[in-house]
């Protein structure tokens, strides 16, 4: 702080001083820090200005999920075919959920996100992955009573320490000012991981693996079911089925990243 700033700071009320200087020492402790641990890219590790960001390199190689997208799939057109079309897999293979959005396609790039955020004890990447999700969902995020996660088996969560698609959604559940609920869905059967099943094998596994808790109050909610990844649609399909026998009027589903062929072996 230099003299000059002193002596103006020294004719100010004290309210206005001891807000100023304690505007200044977050500054100062930013700084350090910011020196201490220089932020990286979530994707590379290059260098980078702001922390849960991206290079500039890595933000042009993701494959984002803007408009035209099928309003049920949320997979992309190659053009737009106008309001209200969806895509033949929508209509040759109805999902079980209402409406769905993802911010990103899944590749090479939004998986070094979320291999982060999952096992690499970064929640940055996390805060990173809601903010796309919030954007690319907008619509959806508007509509819902209420934002849930897709739940974790109790053995899995104490071995993962937190359940990812929690945080996801209570960021952007916070951030839109909705009511989020960690607890309306349940995950009641220990199903093998998902890693190296074809489609079939992935809906088997995730049979009767979900239930809602009892006195749930869901009947005629529009419910908002977030996730980090979509891949077969596996486990979503499994957790609506049993939102809508409870008697959800509506499912939407918002994911970071969309696996946009699933048969073939991604993650």
């Amino acid at each position: 702080m230099t003299s000059d700033m002193s002596e103006e700071l020294a004719e100010k009320p004290a309210s206005f001083q001891l807000q100023f200087l304690q505007n200044w020492g977050r500054l100062g402790w930013r700084g350090l820090l910011k020196a201490l641990t220089p932020a990286r890219c979530l994707a590379c590790a290059e260098p980078i200005e702001e922390s849960a960001c991206v290079c500039v390199s890595c933000w042009q190689k993701m494959k984002l999920l803007d408009d035209p997208v099928c309003d049920v799939m949320g997979t992309p057109f190659a053009y737009d075919p106008g309001q209200g079309v969806l895509s033949a897999q929508a209509l040759s293979h109805p999902p079980p959920w209402d409406r769905s959005r993802a911010a990103v396609i899944f590749d090479d790039v939004s998986k070094e996100f979320i291999h982060a955020f999952k096992y690499g004890d970064r929640p940055e990447a996390g805060l990173f992955m809601a903010r796309l999700m919030a954007r690319a969902g907008y619509g959806v995020v508007a509509q819902a009573d209420v934002i849930i996660p897709v739940p974790l088996h109790w053995t899995r969560l104490w071995k993962r320490r937190f359940n990812q698609a929690a945080f996801l959604a209570q960021i952007i559940a916070n951030t839109a000012d909705k009511p989020f609920d960690p607890f309306i869905l349940k995950r009641v059967r220990a199903t093998p991981q998902q890693v190296g099943l074809d489609a079939k094998e992935r809906h088997k596994n995730m049979r009767k693996a979900f239930a809602v808790k009892l006195n749930a109050d869901v009947k005629g909610k529009c419910i908002l079911l977030v996730d980090d990844v979509r891949t077969t649609g596996a486990t979503i399909s499994s957790c609506v089925a049993v939102l809508k026998a409870a008697g959800a009027a509506k499912v939407h589903v918002l994911t970071f990243a969309l696996v946009n062929e699933p048969f073939r072996p991604h993650i």
